[in-house]
């Protein structure tokens, strides 16, 4: 359930992140860390402090979304689908995650900055995933790597870990496997599957994962897995049970508007005012009322 506005004090210092001073004068966990890390994520679920989660996938966003004190963002393979146009997340390449993230490292001081490895660059391999996930690193700047599945991909977890790279996991609807499930449906409602899910996230704690995201299962299933670990569960389509939430940007400010999904809540209705405002353009430059004089030399 979300807090609402009105239970905060928000507080600005010169150059520091926006501070959110509950009422009751507990300080969050993450007002007082000066950067997100592992750590302070793990100590915001020990605290009960919710995580905030977004995706960014260039600088001017991720400035803007870091400068409003969001805890994570996730750099993720979703780009293929709002910043490339793709039908699925499959198509992007390691190089152009690469590229994402490294720009949204250039506009990040707090948030901790994680970003998936695409598909084709871990699974099945355990070497090439951990040569992806160096190259993430060294060449992007992040902060943490995430990749989709369980007892699948538990090799090459335990091997990127080894090398001192943070790893989220991912369960519940995996988009890099839709051709393998043929649908975006609810996950994990059977008996069966559900007990696989839990047994994996059990799995990836014990691998040494810092966090999981759970998408698109029952809220039910998702409380349960989060009370069952320690470290941090964040959801997408997983109720409000789990550790904290993430949403895709594009969706949450409404400039996607191709993709509505249930548990999506639009804060913003960009695609709207975007194009009021390409169009206000277009008419003031055929009626020649842009430029003015004060607009030229």
């Amino acid at each position: 359930m979300l807090v609402k506005p009105a239970m905060f004090k928000y507080t600005r210092g010169k150059g520091e992140r926006l501070k959110g001073i509950m009422s009751t004068k507990h300080r969050p966990v993450s007002s007082e860390a000066k950067k997100v890390t592992t750590h302070v994520l793990k100590a915001m679920k020990q605290e009960g402090e919710k995580i905030s989660m977004l995706t960014a996938y260039d600088f001017s966003m991720a400035k803007i979304v870091d400068a409003a004190g969001i805890d994570v963002i996730l750099v993720g393979d979703s780009a293929s689908n709002v910043m490339a146009g793709h039908e699925t997340t499959l198509p992007i390449t390691l190089n152009e995650m690469i590229y994402h993230a490294a720009s949204v490292i250039r506009g990040v001081k707090n948030a901790l900055v994680v970003v998936d490895l695409p598909f084709g660059s871990y699974q099945g391999n355990s070497k090439e995933a951990l040569s992806s996930a160096i190259r993430i690193m060294k060449e992007s700047g992040a902060h943490a790597v995430k990749l989709e599945g369980g007892k699948e991909v538990q090799e090459s977890v335990e091997r990127i870990i080894s090398a001192g790279i943070p790893v989220m996991g991912h369960l519940g609807l995996t988009p890099q496997s839709i051709y393998k499930f043929g649908t975006y449906a609810v996950r994990a409602k059977g008996d069966e599957e559900a007990e696989k899910l839990k047994t994996d996230a059990l799995l990836l704690e014990a691998a040494g994962c810092f966090a999981i995201v759970l998408e698109k299962v029952p809220a039910d299933l998702a409380e349960e897995v989060s009370k069952s670990l320690s470290i941090p569960v964040i959801g997408i389509g997983a109720g409000g049970g789990v550790d904290g939430q993430v949403l895709v940007l594009h969706d949450m400010l409404g400039i996607n508007q191709d993709f509505s999904p249930r548990f999506l809540r639009r804060y913003h209705s960009l695609f709207d005012e975007i194009q009021g405002a390409v169009k206000n353009y277009i008419q003031d430059v055929k009626t020649q009322d842009f430029p003015n004089e004060g607009e030229q030399y």
